[in-house]
């Protein structure tokens, strides 16, 4: 740096002066770097698109695997997993032989240390994969079972994923609900057996046979669509109410949702017909207001209080 001085004596603005050489000298043992580096580089892209190539196969092979046995979307999960996994130790792998000074011992410990803090952050996200897993492992439903879990939600599984279990209602809404909850949860299974019981209460008048209104209410079960004979219908008297006794009756049907409700429905219509042919009456309550005197007893008795 140069400083010049004006005849008066004065300082000026200070001049810097830029040697290129330098800067083509740094331009060039970049240039001889990254030529350098090329066969290393080319290695590693290789080694990179052989474990992609690699990971993809393993991932299909191991979806078509359980596939084959009914087990779709655990395949599709642990496919997803095991594709990943090769795939991100391909990319270490390229990278050492890119940069040879640095071990693979050493990403691993690096990776190690750093995990414990990505599954702090990501607790929730693991919790909810594990949660899944178990569940596609265990298999307490599956794909296409009908459930109610505990927090009300009732419908049709439609997928199992790694982070959440999707639930189609029965009128046509989707719920997702997070693994963690489905398998911590109580699950009721409708459709875990292929037959399911129903029952209903009829109330009939005191005064009618007991006897022939459980007769007359399996007869009527009998004869309706959907109600299977093995098990057989059965009624029993249940309850001696204060307006109207009580006729349990009970049939298995189909454990699907819509088997159930539309049985359900046609067995209420069957027994109601059959009560009205067989004259027994279904009872509705009735209440009786006694008073305890009348407006012309009692007027007269305040008139006297009044005059005396």
């Amino acid at each position: 740096m140069e400083q010049d001085t004006d005849p008066q004596g004065a300082t000026g603005f200070d001049q810097v002066t830029a040697d290129t050489s330098l800067i083509f000298a740094k331009l060039d043992s970049w240039l001889e770097g990254f030529f350098r580096l090329l066969p290393n580089l080319a290695v590693a892209l290789v080694v990179a698109l052989l474990f992609v190539a690699a990971g993809a196969t393993i991932g299909w092979a191991v979806s078509r695997t359980a596939a084959s046995r009914g087990r779709n979307s655990l395949g599709s999960v642990l496919g997803s997993i095991l594709r990943w996994l090769v795939a991100i130790a391909g990319l270490l792998i390229a990278f050492t032989i890119v940069v040879p000074s640095l071990r693979l011992g050493d990403l691993v410990a690096g990776l190690g240390i750093g995990s414990v803090a990505i599954g702090f952050a990501f607790k929730d996200i693991l919790q909810n994969l594990f949660a899944g897993l178990l569940i596609l492992f265990r298999q307490p439903f599956r794909t296409g079972d009908q459930i109610v879990t505990g927090n009300g939600y009732e419908g049709t599984v439609e997928e199992i994923e790694m982070r959440a279990t999707l639930i189609r209602t029965y009128d046509g809404r989707r719920v997702v609900i997070p693994n963690a909850q489905v398998y911590t949860d109580a699950i009721t299974v409708n459709t875990a057996f292929e037959t399911r019981r129903s029952e209903y209460d009829f109330g009939i008048h005191y005064d009618a046979d007991t006897g022939q209104a459980i007769d007359v209410a399996v007869q009527a079960a009998r004869g309706v669509d959907g109600v299977l004979a093995d098990p057989a219908p059965e009624a029993l008297s249940t309850n001696l109410g204060d307006f109207a006794k009580s006729v349990r009756l009970r049939w298995w049907t189909a454990s699907t949702q819509a088997e159930v409700v539309h049985t359900r429905s046609a067995v209420m219509l069957a027994v109601e017909r059959a009560f009205a042919d067989a004259g027994i009456a279904i009872p509705f309550p009735t209440q009786t207001l006694h008073l305890g005197g009348s407006l012309e007893t009692e007027a007269p008795a305040r008139r006297q209080e009044a005059a005396e």
